[in-house]
């Protein structure tokens, strides 16, 4: 695999994020920890220094006539507290404390004027270590105040002794250092905010890694949502497809998944429609064969019956002829019913020509206009610019355009209203038709069933009209959808497929 490929793997930015944060962690931690050992060695080096410092000091004093106190003055080397060194002093063989850094060591006047010194071991409650190899004779020859040499334990407070040897008699210069838990509290601060710091970085960088591990994985999540809409039916969702790792792959497939699932669905659907459609259309022939031939057989008998049974009573005569024509009547409303129920169920064979949009329109409100006038309805068509042809079977759109107006009017209660119908341009290769009238609407809860077969709201409806309907426009490749508020009246809109051709007015 190639590197700018390898880098668009999920798994190689993951891993090359964990060692980037784990190398910045020991990075840090590395730079922080060489800042202490290099404080750690400094201040060693300072306090080797102040002793040091204080063995010269103490030669210097001896060929001085100032005290340790003057000549210090101000030097850091023994002025810093993180030193061990607290007290220089120069003692002579007689055990007498010459010179001191603490003046209160320092020689004095007694009354009658003459040195008064304070004794070494008057003070000395520390252990005394030579700074330089000395033999079994050498400790001989020392003077009793000094005690033989001790091993203190490492870190106990101690003094170290220099002896000198001057024209006034033997000297000894002694550096007393302090408990070496100064340091030790210096080292343990270090260490305190060394893991402070430690913490510190390991939270900056958890957080980091938190941040970008939240973005990593954030499409798993998106997936797993739209996983579970999918689980729930809903075969529309869609994930974002705009990484080129292993998870936007993963996206890439998942959209394919669910889109051929969504298209399977349909087919199942369009499938089990058709098998109930084959099954409704087989069993309607057969109930349309078996009621119509009864249905001719008696509608024939009624015509001989008035023809050559009519009574001679003029009366009689009269009200033969009525209730026969009323048998007629509900015989042609049987057969128009199971034509309605046969246009239905039956596959359609649509004869598609170029039609003239208005005149459809025209010749549906025609159908209505008697009534309409009787009902004092006021019908109008409504036309928003040039319109092209549509492309439609004739017969099956004019039934479309009857069906709505028939139902628009019988909508109307009472005198007074309007139905219209509006045509207009849904786009440039689509007509859209707008049949509006001011009837009493429809309800909420039946609105959404308006187009199911064999529902209807009417007393002596089949519940086949607006379902012819929408499987006519659905045969054009059209749509239709109802906007009713009860009281206010209904729309249906309808858009069908124009012929895609320049027109004109």
């Amino acid at each position: 695999m190639r590197f700018p490929a390898l880098m668009e793997s999920f798994r190689a930015r993951l891993l090359l994020l964990l060692a980037l944060m784990l190398g910045l962690t020991l990075g840090i931690q590395y730079y922080f920890n060489l800042r202490a050992v290099k404080a750690n060695a400094r201040m060693i080096i300072e306090q080797e220094q102040a002793i040091m410092t204080g063995v010269a000091l103490g030669l210097k004093s001896l060929g001085s006539k100032k005290y340790l106190v003057d000549i210090v003055g101000n030097d850091p080397l023994l002025n810093n507290k993180r030193v061990r060194v607290r007290n220089i002093m120069v003692v002579d063989d007689a055990g007498n404390i010459l010179d001191s850094l603490n003046p209160e060591y320092n020689p004095g006047e007694n009354d009658d004027g003459s040195a008064r010194y304070v004794q070494f071991k008057d003070i000395q409650l520390l252990p005394l270590r030579s700074v330089v190899q000395s033999t079994d004779e050498d400790e001989t020859k020392l003077p009793p105040w000094i005690p033989p040499s001790t091993n203190a334990d490492f870190g106990e407070a101690g003094a170290f002794y220099f002896p000198v040897q001057t024209t006034e008699g033997g000297r000894f210069i002694i550096v007393v250092l302090d408990s070496a838990n100064v340091l030790t509290n210096v080292f343990e601060r270090q260490t305190s905010r060394s893991a402070l710091l430690t913490l510190g970085v390991l939270f900056v960088t958890t957080l980091i890694t938190g941040f970008f591990i939240w973005r990593f994985t954030r499409p798993i999540k998106d997936l797993s949502i739209a996983a579970r809409n999918v689980a729930s039916g809903n075969f529309e969702v869609q994930v974002e497809t705009d990484r080129r790792d292993e998870m936007g792959t993963l996206a890439t497939a998942f959209n394919e998944m669910t889109a051929k699932l969504g298209r399977q669905r349909e087919l199942e659907m369009q499938l089990h429609q058709a098998e109930k459609g084959a099954v409704v259309g087989r069993l309607a022939a057969a109930i349309a064969h078996e009621i119509r031939n009864p249905l001719n057989y008696i509608n024939l008998t009624l015509d001989h019956l008035r023809s050559s049974f009519a009574p001679a009573d003029h009366e009689k005569k009269a009200t033969f002829t009525k209730l026969t024509s009323q048998l007629k009547t509900e015989v042609a409303r049987i057969n128009r019913h199971i034509s309605d129920f046969l246009k239905y169920s039956r596959p359609t064979k649509l004869e598609l020509q170029d039609l003239d949009i208005r005149a459809e329109a025209e010749d549906a409100l025609r159908l209505v206009e008697g009534r309409a006038e009787e009902c004092g309805i006021e019908t109008k068509i409504v036309q928003d610019g040039p319109l092209p042809p549509v492309v439609a079977d004739r017969e099956s759109l004019r039934s479309v355009f009857t069906n709505l107006v028939i139902n628009a009017v019988e909508a109307i209660d009472g005198e007074g209203g309007n139905v219209s119908i509006k045509l207009s341009n849904a786009d440039p290769h689509s007509v859209k038709v707008e049949i509006t009238d001011s009837g009493c609407g429809i309800s909420a809860q039946d609105i959404s069933k308006v187009f199911e077969p064999y529902f209807s709201t009417k007393d002596t409806g089949t519940g086949l009209g607006l379902a012819i309907v929408k499987k006519a426009v659905d045969d054009h490749g059209g749509t239709i959808s109802v906007a009713s508020k009860e009281g206010s009246g209904t729309t249906f809109t309808i858009i069908l497929p124009a012929k895609r051709t320049d027109y004109v007015t």
